[in-house]
């Protein structure tokens, strides 16, 4: 599929303005929101992909070519619930995970018509001022460059960087042709991974001879701090600001309680704008999530009043419902100030290398 779109203007003097006067809200689950559809494989499938030689319930990407009205009607609710930035339903558009349903060929137009369809969505609800982003997600992969797959063989990859490259590449220009305006590379277990985004966003950026804000989210795993491929989150941060991102900041695997204090370590040091969106609590024994709208709405009217945040919005488990909480507890709220670089310095005891 040839990609054509026109790219949006450069947000990043308009974002920055607004992150200096309030805390910016993201939206919340797509996958959450989906599962209350109830769709079965029909449904997934629709009249385009009714003889698909595999099963493709799941495959939530698809849906935006599918159910487009569906995945809209979602994005317009969490955009009047009081989200500013919308995700795209693209998180496993790529190559390397559209290869869990044969369906490698449809990243390209799967990515494009997700941004297309949050752009669709943020027109129809933004005012003059009250602007309305959407941000371009490139997730994971189902794979990782890390860490081996097959316990028997500690050095078996299986993927490349120079493929996740490849791949991020195209699914960045795809999004940029749909809408977005800006990138988000989220739920990063695997520094690696991202590291392979990051390079590609930055080979689309030159091969469109255009440029958009990048938003950054790592994954803290477990108790443990450390993401999935071991990093603390300093060394995480340390490993991917040097992209000059709008925001990092953290995502999924914990809720609000467990992660807080990761989100202060990252708050203390950061020089950028600081984003996070956590899950509403650890899944129960039936995978599904307990924390409400208020519960939640405790932990981030909290976060707010300490100043640990530019940019909040939840992760798996929370609707438009908890979005309005937080709409609802941290207006008002001063938004965190990012460290200036000379602080950081002092910090880490590098000023007395001029360094």
């Amino acid at each position: 599929m040839t990609i054509k779109g026109d790219y949006r203007p450069d947000q990043s003097e308009l974002l920055t303005s607004m992150l200096k006067q309030r805390v910016l809200f993201l939206d919340g689950a797509m996958g959450t929101m989906i599962q209350e559809y109830k769709f079965e494989e029909d449904d997934y499938r629709g009249e385009r992909f009714k003889d698909w030689p595999t099963s493709v319930r799941g495959n939530n990407d698809l849906l935006v070519l599918t159910q487009p009205q569906v995945i809209k009607d979602i994005h317009i609710a969490y955009l009047e619930a009081g989200a500013d930035i919308i995700e795209t339903n693209s998180f496993n558009a790529t190559v390397a995970s559209m290869a869990d349903y044969g369906m490698e060929s449809l990243a390209d137009e799967i990515n494009f018509e997700a941004a297309k369809l949050a752009r669709e969505a943020c027109d129809q609800v933004a005012t003059p001022d009250k602007p309305k982003f959407v941000a371009g997600v490139l997730g994971p992969t189902s794979k990782t460059t890390s860490i081996s797959p097959d316990v028997n063989d500690p050095g078996f990859r299986n993927i490349t960087f120079d493929a996740l490259v490849a791949d991020y590449t195209k699914a960045t220009l795809a999004l940029m042709a749909g809408g977005a305006d800006l990138i988000l590379v989220e739920t990063i277990f695997d520094t690696l991974n991202a590291k392979a985004a990051l390079y590609a966003v930055e080979v689309a950026f030159e091969e469109a001879n255009h440029r958009l804000p990048i938003m950054i989210s790592g994954t803290i795993t477990d108790a443990s701090g450390r993401t999935l491929s071991g990093q603390t989150t300093e060394a995480f941060y340390n490993s991917i600001c040097h992209v000059n991102p709008i925001s990092i900041g953290l995502n999924c695997a914990l809720g609000p309680d467990l992660l807080r204090q990761y989100v202060d370590e990252l708050s203390s040091f950061a020089e950028c704008f600081v984003s996070v969106h956590p899950n509403a609590g650890l899944p129960n024994e039936f995978g599904e999530y307990d924390l409400d709208a208020q519960d939640m709405a405790e932990h981030i009217g909290e976060w707010a009043q300490s100043k640990l945040i530019n940019i909040v919005g939840g992760c798996c488990g929370t609707t438009p419902e908890h979005i309005q909480a937080f709409v609802d507890v941290v207006s008002g709220q001063q938004p965190r100030t990012p460290r200036p670089a000379a602080a950081l310095m002092r910090l880490s005891g590098l000023e007395a290398f001029n360094v």
